[in-house]
């Protein structure tokens, strides 16, 4: 049950009755399998002595806690949170419960697809906890990553800007670092490139001065990194990288020798953690692989992934964290991409089918990655010269993504099965027109603009225009 354990804090201790209660609730809930209907008879069992309203919040809060995470009876679940919230907000110094209430009920309306019910219940929680630095900070998160999970990327930006000049007002270097490099991320997404770059120097500025917990430091620096490489990789700078990947890969081998402290900080906004220093590890073998792709390093961009792959075997045996599928989805297109380079198409296929799978499970993936997947089916097409189904394929490609790259790749792709079908010249006018390296190319990225270049030598070739096409 994590943060609301079914413990009782001194002031609630009093009762012998509740004590005996909590402690079998305890006991069921940890027991091996976990017996979580006898658990949840024992915390109802709380409401039989007409406790007083600080038991009352916390039993519920307990209650919609364990009925959430164990069981799938969303709708008992919501019941309890929204009791606790209620009760809690007319209790004074009752944070912890009023906030975890808030936090978990934000979360199980999301789960049931409730955000129009979840934005204000944050908005109210975050209105209500300046003065609890811990809850202020977590709840700015967890509402930025709402309305990214939404596309709103501006309103998630206004976000992490006020979550880090709340950082520095309560002198959290730390936290606001984390507020800002989140922020960075967001914007590199949304392709603001103006204000990407004082932003990360701001950042780096910040990282290098912070002095605190090595564990952190080195783990503000890896995001610092991540960020600076996908930015080059993104631009189709690969050459820029490389000073930037190997710092992130000696950053990793530091983290890797560190000891995690027990140590709590004493600021309660530098209670955050951006990743298990497992997942940054995952992460730094991906965007090697991805530099590798880009710079045509395949071998080495099979070796990482074989590596990154094995790592994500072992992790999801103990973790079942969302991230470790995306990673897992991210590296296996990359490493499609290179099979069909090289030739290796049935290795290729069955990877594909692999993706499948992993984006059938999480709905979530699915909408992210079909797009992706469409993509790679119809390249796998032109490998075996199938130009009707790739065309299919990337048709629909197209349909499903709004991202600029995306699209801009697919129709370099698109553009090339047109030629070699010989006979599609008007719709290929019409896509050569898009994607134009010399007048509105729709990327910043040189990779992009030179496939651009090469379709239109290629198609200039094949009509016999040599001196244009060279």
């Amino acid at each position: 049950m994590a943060a609301a354990a079914v413990v009782a804090p001194q002031a609630e201790a009093s009762e012998s009755w509740y004590l005996a209660l909590l402690g079998f609730a305890e006991h069921f809930r940890t027991s091996s399998p976990p017996k979580i209907r006898l658990c949840v008879h024992c915390l109802q069992a709380v409401f039989q002595f007409k406790p007083p309203q600080r038991i009352e919040a916390r039993t519920h809060l307990q209650l919609g806690s364990v009925l959430y995470h164990h069981t799938k009876n969303s709708e008992l679940a919501r019941q309890h949170l929204e009791k606790a919230w209620f009760i809690s907000q007319q209790i004074p110094q009752f944070e912890d419960v009023k906030f975890e209430a808030a936090s978990l009920l934000s979360e199980l309306y999301c789960r049931e697809n409730s955000v129009d019910s979840a934005k204000p219940l944050l908005r109210k929680a975050i209105q209500i906890s300046q003065q609890t630095p811990y809850w202020h900070c977590r709840l700015l998160f967890q509402l930025a990553q709402l309305h990214t999970l939404e596309k709103d990327l501006v309103s998630a930006c206004d976000l992490l800007g006020v979550g880090a000049e709340y950082a520095r007002v309560v002198g959290s270097e730390y936290t606001r670092a984390l507020f800002l490099l989140s922020k960075g991320m967001l914007l590199l997404m949304e392709r603001k490139l103006q204000e990407v770059h004082p932003l990360l120097t701001l950042c780096g500025q910040i990282v290098e001065n912070w002095q605190g917990n090595p564990i952190q430091k080195e783990s503000l620096r890896v995001f610092f990194l991540v960020l600076q490489v996908t930015h080059y990789l993104d631009a189709g700078q690969v050459k820029s990288v490389k000073p930037c990947l190997k710092q992130l890969q000696q950053c990793i081998q530091t983290i890797s020798t560190l000891h995690d402290d027990e140590i709590l900080p004493s600021n309660p906004a530098d209670l955050f953690h951006w990743l298990p220093k497992e997942h940054m590890c995952v992460l730094v073998y991906l965007v090697t692989v991805m530099h590798s792709m880009q710079a045509g390093y395949l071998e080495k961009a099979q070796k990482y992934t074989d590596k990154a792959l094995m790592q994500l075997e072992k992790l999801k045996m103990l973790d079942s964290s969302p991230i470790l599928s995306s990673f897992q989805v991210i590296l296996l297109e990359h490493i499609i991409m290179c099979r069909l380079v090289t030739g290796h198409k049935a290795t290729a296929l069955q990877e594909i089918s692999q993706v499948c799978q992993l984006c059938q499970q999480s709905p979530r993936l699915f909408s992210n990655h079909a797009a992706q997947l469409h993509t790679l089916l119809g390249l796998y097409c032109i490998s075996v010269n199938c130009m009707d189904n790739a065309e299919a394929q990337f048709t629909t490609a197209l349909r499903l993504t709004t991202h600029q790259e995306l699209w801009t790749f697919i129709v370099t792709n698109l553009a090339s099965v047109y030629i070699r079908e010989g006979n599609r010249h008007q719709e290929l006018y019409s896509l050569l027109e898009r994607i134009n390296p010399d007048h509105n190319f729709p990327v910043s990225s040189h990779c992009l603009r030179a496939a651009a270049f090469y379709i239109r030598g290629l198609f200039s070739f094949f009509q016999g225009r040599y001196n244009e096409a060279k």
